[in-house]
């Protein structure tokens, strides 16, 4: 990468807590992010028209003849993992900022809150390898470590090895870890990320953050043509845009619905956010989202 990053983490966080404070209380914040995956069972209570269907117990509600959802008590001292994307393909960008950039300012955003509550964060950074694995820890110490490490120009390399890497992770991370955050692009991961992502959502509460430049998913409408190149291999074509644009939106359409499929079928939250949105507006939307699905701890009472 010829440039440093292009950061603005306080404009970022300070715009999307603003939004956040706006469509909920910020001390309910994980009852929104998270569904409480591995937390203490509290209770059964019977299943009521503003409840999701998929949170009734089916063998619950068999036994007493009543549809029954779980409650869980919530948890202090959560323990957060991000793993973000910090391949060659995330070095890219037809808008103001590359999707990394964007990329690290979603995890700013994100992580801040999370420390902020008072909560832990921890961070793996990979690409065909592991860049960097920090455990869990609280404070502002360990944001200013993470926002550090996305914004050093030289880890950007490299190919995408989504599988791989979440394979030999999900064995080996701490089984104390709450949640997991997935930030990449996932391009050239849809066709055989499926077993991985089965593997961590047993595990983990996972969201996934898919982070694309529009580009990615058209061509530019100019005349003339273009110069292409394989980030990996070096390898350049010459292509028309008005003529391979259709053919290239139909491939992104199907590698879209097999990454998304994926997702659905492990009961994995994702959002797709565009370099060119705005980040806080984008992110805050989703999480307001997952309010309207029950996507949240039942707080102790």
């Amino acid at each position: 990468m010829e440039r440093g990053l292009n950061l603005d983490v306080s404009g970022t966080i300070s715009a999307f807590e603003k939004l956040m404070k706006e469509f909920l209380v910020k001390n309910v914040l994980y009852r929104v992010i998270f569904r409480g995956k591995g937390l203490e069972f509290d209770s059964y209570r019977e299943f009521s028209q503003d409840d999701d269907a998929s949170d009734i117990d089916w063998k619950a509600s068999m036994r007493t003849n009543k549809l029954l959802v779980k409650q869980y008590t919530e948890e202090r001292d959560l323990k957060i993992l991000f793993i973000v994307d910090a391949s060659e393909n995330m070095v890219f960008g037809s808008t103001e900022k590359l999707k990394c950039e964007y990329a690290a300012e979603v995890s700013a955003a994100l992580s801040h809150l999370i420390i902020t509550s008072n909560d832990a964060i921890g961070f793996i950074i990979f690409n065909d390898k592991i860049v960097k694995n920090v455990p869990p820890q609280k404070g502002l110490k360990q944001f200013n470590v993470f926002i550090d490490e996305l914004s050093n120009p030289l880890i950007y390399e490299g190919k995408a090895e989504t599988k791989k890497i979440l394979e030999s992770l999900v064995d080996v991370l701490d089984k104390s870890i709450n949640a997991v955050i997935i930030i990449s692009d996932f391009i050239g991961a849809e066709k055989d990320i499926s077993k991985a992502l089965s593997l961590f959502s047993k595990r983990f509460e996972t969201l996934a953050i898919i982070v694309k430049d529009p580009f990615d998913k058209t061509l530019p409408r100019i005349k003339g043509e273009l110069v292409i190149e394989n980030p990996a291999t070096k390898e350049q074509m010459v292509i028309d845009p008005s003529v391979v644009r259709k053919d290239y939106e139909k491939n992104v359409l199907e590698q879209e619905k097999i990454l998304k499929k994926g997702f659905e079928e492990n009961g994995i939250d994702y959002v797709e956010l565009l370099t060119n949105e705005p980040i806080a507006t984008s992110l805050a939307e989703f999480l307001k989202e997952r309010v309207g699905k029950k996507r949240y701890i039942i707080p102790n009472r």
